[in-house]
């Protein structure tokens, strides 16, 4: 016990003598781990009925302990209570006592003050600790700390008996900040993982290190240029030359999503199939522009191995990843051009193509292949997601159709730039040193991944990415936020569930440490 203490205060930055009292239920009190303990540390042991323990929101809810004593983390709660959770107005329990730095007996807790969480439980197998502390107030702030819920509250959401009018606090509902279609949120994207907070990013697919500094140099200097309106012929004929084709077969867009977009609005579509798992913005964008989707989910037991017979025969709009977003599986050239049909635009999202070695499997450059639509971006390779440029490969009408859903200028100067930059000998044969980089780093972080039982790795990667399977994920995700690493929730994903995690590749370094952090996400898991 004394040495899952130990690590607690250490996370916090503190000693054992910022320790004023250990919390646990009123009937574990007497337990000799316990009050061996408290005497090692000199605090005393303030035990709490369960129903006390229970009308206190947790951050971080199981359904063990509620099942067994009727509270969703007793360690939580019984260090929030310990340290005075602040009741809520409809709430008839007591501020629970506190020590202040310092002193050596229990005083009441400041008038303003709040109970705060400084260190999520943390679990062995046999003991669960969490840390927390008595924060002032000032008058003119709202304190974001626990409150005390009634007493019939304390369920965790979704589960048999919960109130379904309850939500349970979980640290990244913030982030979904879009309606849901359906179950799956297909505005959710790896960004929201990261944003506003300082954590080792596993959960967006940009490879690190970029853009690189010849290409930063190259973006810098045409800002000089911006009086100008963009002129994009340039950066076009280069995108045509790097595919070999005539620059009439190639749109520039703002990011591969304005291209979604843009399908979406321009093409007429009696019945548009998406394949998932994959990315979700085009469905999001179909389902905007109105349209009724279908989808053909891939089956896990499958490899997720795209099937054509699967696809209905009268879809007159298709739309699959390769390699895919989020399986990492890179479908063969022949079974993708086998969905082509005459009267059917084939769309192929290859935005992760120049990270595989030879970007074999590629359609790009394809004019053989009937209704074909390639969707390039620049965006995961070279570091560009806030500068948005991409392009489009498809048929000269097709790209014409687009052209005109587009408003004038629709790619900035330094995209353009970009653009063309990215489309050199020199650009060209540097993404394909990082893909065979990439494919090292990847074996790396599988056999490290391979290590756990209770992982479970989607065979035949091929993307800058990996996608995971762990019985519990969506829980071992929130741990490893905990421990400073954000990884990507699968279940916003059609075809996948809360047990799925997307992580990318990373060097070798990050990637020991994220190994590191896992095995103590699952520890903590018991």
């Amino acid at each position: 016990m004394l040495a899952l203490v130990d690590a607690v205060l250490r996370e916090a930055g503190l000693s054992r003598t910022a320790v004023r009292s250990l919390g646990t239920l009123d009937a574990r009190a007497a337990e000799p781990g316990i009050a061996g303990a408290a005497a090692l540390l000199g605090v005393p042991v303030r035990g709490f009925a369960a129903e006390e323990l229970a009308a206190v929101s947790v951050p971080h809810p199981s359904a063990r302990p509620l099942a067994a004593t009727g509270t969703a983390s007793v360690a939580e709660a019984a260090a929030l209570l310990a340290a005075g959770a602040e009741p809520s107005a409809d709430a008839d329990a007591e501020p629970g006592a506190v020590v202040a730095p310092g002193m050596g007996e229990p005083v009441a807790p400041p008038a303003r003050a709040r109970a705060v969480l400084l260190v999520p439980k943390r679990k062995t197998r046999r003991v669960t600790c969490a840390l927390a502390a008595s924060v002032p107030v000032r008058s003119h702030e709202d304190a974001p700390g626990a409150r005390l819920l009634p007493r019939t509250h304390g369920y965790i959401a979704g589960e048999p008996g919960s109130p379904p009018t309850i939500p349970t606090p979980h640290t990244t509902a913030a982030m979904d900040m879009h309606t849901h279609t359906d179950a799956h949120d297909l505005r959710h994207h790896g960004d929201a993982e990261v944003r506003d907070e300082k954590l080792i990013d596993l959960a967006v697919n940009v490879r690190t290190d970029t853009p690189p500094d010849w290409l930063r140099r190259r973006i810098a200097d045409s800002l000089t240029g911006l009086a100008a309106y963009p002129d994009g012929r340039v950066a076009r004929a280069a995108v045509a030359e790097r595919h070999d084709l005539p620059p009439n077969r190639v749109l520039l867009t703002a990011g591969a999503a304005e291209a979604f977009v843009l399908l979406a609005r321009a093409l007429p579509a009696r019945r548009p199939v998406v394949v998932h798992p994959q990315f979700t913005e085009p469905e999001a964008a179909l389902r905007d522009a109105g349209h009724a989707v279908d989808r053909v989910l891939l089956r896990e037991e499958d490899g997720f191995r795209l099937d054509p017979a699967a696809v209905p025969e009268d879809a007159d709009l298709v739309v699959i990843g390769n390699p895919t977003n989020p399986t990492s599986v890179l479908h063969p050239a022949a079974s993708i051009a086998a969905l082509a049909r005459p009267g059917r635009t084939l769309v192929v999202d290859e935005a992760f193509m120049d990270a595989v070695p030879g970007e074999r499997e590629s359609l790009a450059g394809r004019t053989d292949v009937p209704g074909l639509v390639v969707l390039r971006s620049l965006t995961k390779t070279w570091g560009l997601a806030g500068l948005r440029i991409g392009y489009v490969l498809a048929a000269p009408g097709t790209i014409a159709d687009l052209e005109r859903a587009q408003p004038l200028w629709p790619v900035s100067t330094p995209a353009l730039v970009a653009a063309e930059a990215c489309m050199s000998r020199a650009a060209l044969a540097e993404a394909e040193h990082a893909a065979h980089r990439i494919g090292v780093e990847r074996a790396h972080l599988l056999a490290g991944l391979a290590e756990f039982d209770e992982v479970r790795t989607v065979a035949g990667a091929e993307g800058p990415f990996v996608l995971v399977r762990i019985d519990g994920a969506d829980a071992v995700r929130e741990r490893l936020r905990s421990l400073g690493f954000a990884a990507r929730r699968g279940d916003t994903f059609p075809g996948l569930d809360r047990n799925w995690l997307r992580l990318a590749v990373r060097d070798r370094a990050t990637t020991n440490r994220f190994l590191q952090a896992l095995d103590q996400a699952l520890l903590m898991g018991g």
